[in-house]
């Protein structure tokens, strides 16, 4: 069942530019091991190597001791290697099963087995704890789920070593621990892990030992018992990243209400929200998936229908239909799956930069210098990291692909922006810039509205958090209400049940 892999001076090389510089190591069989490193590091790169979707351009992949040069993810697969992807790597109009099996179809006499391919789609959900049938079209599921579809179906390959890329993401803590038990499982029956995550709280507490790796070399590995969270996070960097936070600047309880809900109403998902959020204000927004938290905002900016609710922006009552209408009016929205909804991973930089503002801009002609020129300045400003302006946004990394969707989102210098899960699946560096552009923000007398499944980044960026349950606004919690237990108290309901 085992599966022993090493790498030998792996070198790849993009056209002139060199993303692996001469990896060296070796995963031992029936292990869990962290792979660490900022975006751009090489660890995908290295894993896509493993997995059969690239080929190195010189060096060794030795696996079980025999070298082994793979021409597609399928012959990597037949040797029991599978990659769960960060991005989605799924067909929206297919169902569950049809996903599952996707190039790996089950016949019989010739035909499809339908009946024989959902009885076995429907054990992997279970494996992995989705409550979903199998005839469900991927369409239908939220981020969440289709994170579980992605584990399933890497699962029902039978993997002998199984690469799991920033798979709690977009995981409920329920459904993370799930995730975790199965690793066990696996684990304890001889399947190597690779598990890649940026949190380090889930590799401290889930893998065997770490590998870091930074700027496309080797740094270290380490026995997980013997580094703690910032040094792995030192390592990953090479520097002290102790101050993750920037310091709060106080917000002003008389400063104007530049966003004021009252009693919104999202069918199926809300039910009579109301709150307020002042200039220069960060107001968190906490809950567990499916409490209505991204539902409540896409009916404010028009992307789904509202029963109910009175919408101010700017103290002036607002009946926004679109998310066009909602920038005329200042309001921004950056949605939490970049890759779907944030940006077009085709198209150029400096395209998906002013594509929001064309209507603006372009009178009567599309002024190319001055695109160039904002492109320019949103490099600067945001700090992101690249080799070629002229690149598409697919070949960022997704903490510089994060940053490419905030100055996207933010060039239409918006009053209020909503910010949906920013750092899902971005390393601690870029977190840390994130971090420090949300306070920029704010500082300018913005007011920012912050969604995020991370409890310590709400409690470190926010004046006050919001926390929602069921659809149900549950409490508002000021500074020094602000706690883990406080906020997942109210998230599960169970603030009147503590002992």
């Amino acid at each position: 069942m085992s599966l022993s892999v090493r790498f030998s001076h792996i070198v790849k090389e993009f056209g002139k530019v060199a993303v692996l510089h001469g990896v060296d190591f070796a995963l031992e069989p029936g292990r869990v091991v962290g792979l660490l490193g900022e975006n751009g590091a090489g660890k995908s790169t290295l894993m896509k190597i493993l997995a059969g979707y690239e080929r190195p351009t010189s060096g060794q992949l030795l696996v079980d001791g025999v070298e082994r040069q793979f021409d597609s993810a399928r012959d990597a697969e037949e040797l029991g290697i599978a990659l769960i992807h960060q991005e989605f790597n799924l067909a929206e109009h297919l169902t569950i099963a049809q996903n599952i099996f996707l190039g790996h179809e089950k016949t019989r006499n010739g035909l499809l087995d339908r009946r024989a391919m959902a009885v076995e789609a429907a054990a992997c959900l279970e494996q992995v704890g989705l409550d979903r049938d199998p005839d469900t079209r991927v369409s239908e599921l939220i981020v969440a789920e289709k994170q579980l579809v992605e584990i399933a179906k890497a699962l029902s390959r039978k993997a002998r070593l199984l690469i799991m890329d920033e798979p709690t993401a977009s995981l409920s803590a329920g459904e993370t621990k799930k995730l975790f038990d199965l690793m066990a499982r696996l684990k304890a029956e001889g399947v190597t892990i690779v598990y890649i995550s940026h949190k380090l709280d889930e590799m401290e507490a889930h893998t065997d030992e770490v590998v870091v790796m930074r700027d496309g070399k080797f740094v270290t590995r380490a026995a997980t018992c013997d580094v703690n969270r910032r040094q792995m996070a030192n390592l990953m960097v090479g520097r002290d990243v102790s101050d993750m936070f920037p310091p709060k600047q106080p917000a002003l309880d008389d400063a104007p209400v530049l966003l004021r809900v009252s009693g919104l109403k999202v069918p199926g998902w809300v039910e009579n929200l109301s709150f307020e959020v002042r200039a220069g204000e960060i107001l968190g927004f906490a809950g567990l998936v499916g409490a209505g938290r991204t539902e409540a905002f896409e009916a404010i900016l028009g992307l789904r229908p509202r029963h109910s609710g009175r919408i101010e922006i700017g103290g002036q009552a607002v009946d926004i239909r679109s998310p066009r209408e909602a920038m005329r009016q200042g309001l921004t929205y950056l949605s939490e799956d970049r890759k779907g909804k944030g940006l077009h991973l085709d198209l150029g930089l400096r395209e998906n930069l002013t594509m929001m503002t064309l209507e603006r801009d372009a009178r009567p002609w599309v002024d190319l210098k001055a695109g160039r020129a904002a492109l320019e300045r949103a490099i600067a400003d945001f700090g992101i990291r690249l080799r070629d302006p002229d690149c598409v946004a697919r070949s960022l990394s997704g903490g510089n692909q994060q940053k490419l969707a905030l100055a996207k989102y933010l060039h239409s210098n918006p009053r209020v922006i909503v910010l949906d899960e920013p750092t899902r699946g971005v390393d601690v560096g870029a977190k840390r810039d994130i971090y420090a552009l949300v306070h920029r923000l704010a500082g300018e007398g913005r007011a920012v509205i912050v969604i995020s499944s991370e409890l310590i980044e709400l409690i470190g960026l926010s004046h006050r958090v919001a926390v929602l349950h069921g659809g149900r606004l549950q409490a508002v919690l000021g500074p020094d209400q602000l706690s883990e237990e406080n906020i997942i108290s109210h998230a599960t309901d169970t603030q009147h049940t503590r002992h």
